[in-house]
């Protein structure tokens, strides 16, 4: 059984997002290339974001600290910590209003992971 502590990440990520010129950090808490379920911590700065993309598959956020905004096309909505968004499975953005970590958690799509294993 494995246990981090996510305080503890939250801080290091934190301080590192704020000495990066990118202005966040991400680090891999669970899963990864041989894993359907896969879940990030991300740090990002006040006024930072990461810009439009595809949806990976299913996915959450929950706000961890902070204030974000998660845009997809006309329509946004604000989290703060302790908010859980459902990402919608198409292109989308977020951007940290107030410095902020949040937990990415997606859900491979079963058949690309599949076809992409082989």
């Amino acid at each position: 059984m494995d246990a981090i502590s996510l305080t503890t990440v939250i801080e290091e990520l934190t301080a590192a997002a704020r000495s990066a010129d990118a202005g966040r950090a991400a680090r891999t808490v669970h899963g990864g290339q041989d894993h359907f379920l896969r879940q990030t911590l991300i740090a990002l700065n006040a006024g930072r974001e990461l810009g439009e993309h595809e949806s990976p598959g299913e996915a959450t956020l929950q706000v961890l600290k902070g204030n974000v905004r998660l845009t997809a096309g006309d329509v946004s909505c604000e989290g703060v910590a302790g908010d859980y968004l459902v990402i919608p499975p198409v292109r989308h953005g977020l951007t940290a209003i107030d410095d902020s970590v949040v937990l990415l958690t997606v859900l491979a799509d079963r058949d690309k992971a599949v076809d992409a294993r082989v």
